[in-house]
């Protein structure tokens, strides 16, 4: 694949794939060299992670989501993809959290650079939703499609195989339909598939992005789609839509940042923000790294790796003499500024999908929307 994907294949190609054969497309994958990764359930999540067959999926689960909550219960139906996000996202594998980007040993009184024979897996990602396929595409821009090229995130992007779904369900803190990110899959995907659960049928109904992802379908047992399941799958990401549990009122959201540095708001989330970076951390967009140098006991032995990081900490912003951020209520502001305004700068877009992760993982429930939707109404109020 290569990013960002382009539709080769018309977007009127529906055809229907009945549960029972999910597994044949997985093994598929596989025999093309693929290493499939999709939600499973693991320690009372939905996570991404190896999937060997359809038994690792969280059939019959959902998650019932709110600010500050996540629980995952039962369904009565079987269905595969019945939950809406968990706490990963896709950046894991294109980004992960910790690289090696070099090692070294002594060599009398210097240093040689040790050769890695990269093993870098061609990823098959199981079950992708629209707000994600968003984020990997905004991250596309930063690391791929600027002047400077991450070369690790090319190498592992470039081959991704991507199997979407749409959404059937709305979670109680998603707000997609709001940043137009979803429910319904657009762009960016091999397959797409509309999950269709009820008393009588289980089945997918499935739409080609690619012709490699064409070619792969072809290899399965499937049907052409009619007009009836047309609607169905329209009818399901419709009703998705109409569920949203928050939206966010995006009108000139860049130059209502930009004007309200001092606004009283950013003093009331910053008595509630423990600035835990839980926010950053599930975020599918933010793309904060460090780096650090390390080496054995002997000093024989050196290697620079880098992590994960976040504008919430404090030493993120550290220059000599100290953090240029020092206080809760800087580095909130420095991360919803950046997210729904410089963003847009840099970038040509918002850094926010709308997926609702930030909210749900908060510890302290702090609402994106909500912070947004309370800066406007006090300025509304001043003028009347």
């Amino acid at each position: 694949m290569t990013p960002i994907k382009e539709q080769s294949v018309q977007s009127q190609d529906l055809f229907v794939l009945e549960h029972e054969y999910f597994q044949k497309l997985l093994d598929v994958l596989v025999n093309l060299g693929y290493q499939t990764i999709g939600p499973t359930v693991k320690e009372g999540t939905v996570v991404y992670d190896r999937l060997i067959s359809v038994f690792d999926l969280p059939t019959g689960w959902t998650d019932v989501q709110n600010s500050g909550t996540y629980r995952l219960t039962k369904n009565n139906d079987k269905a595969f993809f019945g939950y809406v996000t968990g706490p990963h996202s896709w950046k894991k594998y294109l980004l992960p959290p910790i690289s090696l980007l070099w090692k070294a040993k002594r060599n009398g009184n210097n240093f040689q650079i040790l050769s890695e024979n990269k093993n870098i897996p061609k990823y098959a990602f199981i079950g992708v939703r629209s707000c994600d396929i968003h984020a990997i595409s905004i991250q596309d821009k930063v690391f791929i499609n600027g002047q400077y090229i991450d070369t690790n995130y090319k190498e592992i992007r470039k081959d991704a195989f991507i199997l979407a779904v749409n959404c059937g369900k709305a979670g109680g803190t998603c707000f997609c339909a709001s940043m137009n990110t979803g429910p319904k899959v657009s762009f960016g995907f091999d397959l797409a598939m509309t999950e269709v659960v009820n008393n009588d049928s289980h089945h997918f109904i499935v739409e080609t992005g690619t012709e490699l992802g064409l070619e792969i379908l072809l290899q399965t047992p499937h049907r052409k789609a009619n007009e009836n399941d047309k609607y169905t799958a329209d009818t399901i990401i419709n009703n998705t839509a109409s569920q949203m549990g928050r939206t966010m009122d995006t009108t000139g959201i860049k130059d209502l940042l930009y004007s309200n540095y001092e606004h009283p708001q950013w003093d009331d989330v910053a008595k509630r923000c423990l600035t835990c970076a839980n926010c950053t951390m599930v975020c599918p967009t933010c793309f904060c790294t460090t780096v650090e140098d390390v080496t054995d006991l002997t000093g024989e032995y050196a290697e620079r790796v880098r992590k994960w990081d976040s504008c919430f900490t404090r030493d993120f912003s550290y220059i000599h003499g100290g953090s240029v951020r020092s206080t809760s209520k800087s580095r909130y502001r420095q991360w919803i500024t950046h997210k729904l305004a410089t963003w847009i700068d840099q970038f040509g877009t918002s850094g926010c999908v709308g997926c609702g992760r930030c909210i749900t993982w908060c510890p302290v429930a702090i609402d994106i929307t909500e912070e947004i939707h309370s800066i406007r109404k006090t300025l509304s109020a001043d003028k009347l």
